[in-house]
């Protein structure tokens, strides 16, 4: 299940979860309206997070992969919590090495 948040810098106000774009949208839509006249303001920032509540987009690319892997993961047990279960982070952590030793061995083999 993704999960999504509206922050404004300039309130520094963050909205809560919710679970759909157009949710999303609704409740950055809402703010600009009542609080700023309805102009953008500056940094704005609305994105999916992990169930940690840190944004995809700020996150290192293999930090981001093994979020990604771990809240599927952890998803499949139960949606509605946050935190990642240890066995998802650890099923996720030797996936990512799994295909790391794959790819080595593949182009190890190729030479």
């Amino acid at each position: 299940m993704r999960r999504y948040r509206y922050r404004c810098t300039i309130c520094r106000t963050t909205s809560p979860v919710v679970h759909e774009l157009e949710a999303l949208a609704a409740v950055g839509e809402a703010h600009r309206q009542t609080l700023h006249g309805g102009h953008f303001p500056d940094d704005e920032l609305a994105g999916q997070i992990d169930r940690l509540g840190r944004w995809y987009a700020a996150l290192p690319p293999l930090t981001a992969l093994h979020a990604r892997i771990a809240d599927a993961l952890s998803d499949l047990r139960d949606i509605k919590t946050v935190g990642h279960y240890w066995w998802a982070s650890t099923g996720a952590t030797l996936l990512i090495a799994a295909t790391a030793a794959l790819a080595l061995l593949l182009v190890a083999s190729a030479l």
